[in-house]
């Protein structure tokens, strides 16, 4: 590979530029028309605008981010996570193009990326899967009678969901015949799709997934797990390594069905299985994302691999350089979300200037951000702005240094959600270890933590 192209923008954009920069690549970032003063246009060898402020022109316009390759003469694009990240047609143009996606196979995506499908798929590796619907509902008879066999509550889906959106939670066949058009409505406005699918709702469940490396030469790896439990409206808020929950017995369960789900679906390229983890330490597949994610640092910290890196060797043909056995998994790793959003008014997003700021630094701190002072967030995209890892030789030593550079942290001229998080980590019950995704429903409201 001579030269990539980034179809993405923010913090994995500049994330992917640096990993490109260390390898000798050459690389192009795209911008939209509000996006020219962004830190990824300043860091690349080139930049080129793709459209207007509305991702539907822009970072989702595939014609345009084509033809930029095109223009530039880019051998390859990295999608980073979100926009094009997991759009099989988006891959398949690539393919068609002669340019090097890097990830998986268009027909890879497409099978994963419909939740549905990739159920049936792992139900007949005998992957353990929650109790649900067999593919798509067809219309409301059908979900009565599924919801009538596995029993209420139940999780009503959108088939080509993520991102926490497209779901909703179901606790009689009442609220079912109220949902059901919901989340159809939302699943075709977000997704463009109205397929829908049901599963058996688990009570306290923890958010537990595995990062895979799987090379085109039949090598397939797991680098562990991340405990993404912490969730607010089924969006990731916090997330560590290793889970408080899982012991090497479980890790390496848990590690070699991820490895069967990806050696299953012919995966290629860093990918995820997520499961869901109930409170006797079942765990069962919910699905497969075919991308980096936007926590794959703390994976990074604890390993010592870096996986944009590994993501583009792995697009370039070559065999990964170490076995399971080599992989060491050393000390303790979370990862805050930094966003401009205001807590005390429903994280009402808050774009605008930063005036002055104080990214938090020292020993274990790693901070991923394309912010400066000056700088003006758009209203136009996601509001993530930033995210602290920190690392620690055991977990209350990694909760200790994220406290620390918290408190250090100052973005002036917007809200940001710093105080909200401060309130999950020092959380008895977070510190305990004891939590599952209701967390933040139970414990903090108002970006203040109840008491305990």
């Amino acid at each position: 590979m001579n030269k990539i192209l980034i179809a993405n923008r923010g913090e994995i954009a500049v994330r992917i530029i640096r990993a490109c920069k260390e390898m000798n690549i050459k690389t192009v970032a795209v911008y939209s028309e509000i996006d020219k003063d962004a830190l990824h246009t300043r860091l690349a060898d080139e930049a080129i605008c793709i459209g207007p402020a509305n991702p539907k022109e822009s970072y989702l316009n595939i014609k345009n981010i084509i033809e930029a390759a095109r223009i530039t003469k880019a051998d390859s694009i990295h999608p980073g996570f979100g926009f094009l990240s997991e759009n099989a047609q988006f891959a398949k143009i690539c393919e068609e193009s002669n340019i090097k996606f890097i990830g998986p196979k268009s027909e890879v995506i497409d099978l994963l990326g419909n939740k549905s499908n990739s159920k049936e798929l792992m139900k007949k590796e005998d992957i353990p899967v929650i109790p649900g619907s067999d593919g798509s509902i067809k219309d409301l008879s059908q979900a009565e009678k599924v919801c009538k066999k596995i029993g209420y509550p139940i999780l009503l889906k959108a088939s080509s969901g993520g991102g926490g959106k497209g779901i909703r939670l179901v606790n009689s066949q009442e609220e079912l015949k109220t949902s059901y058009n919901i989340v159809k409505t939302e699943a075709k406005n977000s997704f463009n799709d109205d397929e829908i699918y049901i599963e058996k709702y688990i009570k306290e469940p923890r958010h537990v997934e595995i990062q895979i490396l799987a090379d085109e030469h039949g090598n397939v790896v797991h680098l562990g797990e991340r405990d993404c439990t912490v969730q607010r409206n089924h969006q990731k808020v916090i997330e560590e390594t290793p889970s408080t929950i899982v012991d090497e017995k479980l890790r390496e369960k848990m590690g070699n069905v991820a490895k069967k789900v990806a050696k299953a679906a012919n995966y290629t390229s860093c990918g995820t299985v997520e499961f869901l983890v109930d409170s006797d330490k079942n765990f069962y597949f919910m699905e497969m994302n075919t991308r980096i994610q936007v926590e794959h640092p703390i994976t990074e910290m604890r390993t010592g691999i870096d996986l944009v890196k590994e993501q583009i060797r792995i697009a370039a043909g070559e065999e990964l350089k170490f076995k399971q056995k080599d992989i060491n998994f050393k000390g303790h790793s979370i990862e805050c979300r930094i966003n401009a959003e205001n807590p005390n008014k429903n994280f009402m997003p808050s774009p605008g200037k930063i005036n002055e700021m104080n990214l938090p630094g020292g020993n274990g701190i790693r901070i991923d951000t394309a912010i400066y002072s000056g700088y003006t967030i758009p209203a136009n995209y996601d509001s993530m702005i930033a995210k602290i890892i920190a690392f620690g030789t055991t977990r209350n030593e990694a909760i200790s240094k994220m406290k620390r550079a918290l408190e250090e942290l100052v973005i002036d001229g917007i809200c940001i959600n710093r105080d909200f998080l401060f309130d999950i980590i020092t959380n008895p019950n977070f510190i305990r270890g004891n939590f599952d995704t209701s967390f933040i429903e139970k414990e903090i409201f108002n970006g203040e933590a109840k008491k305990v």
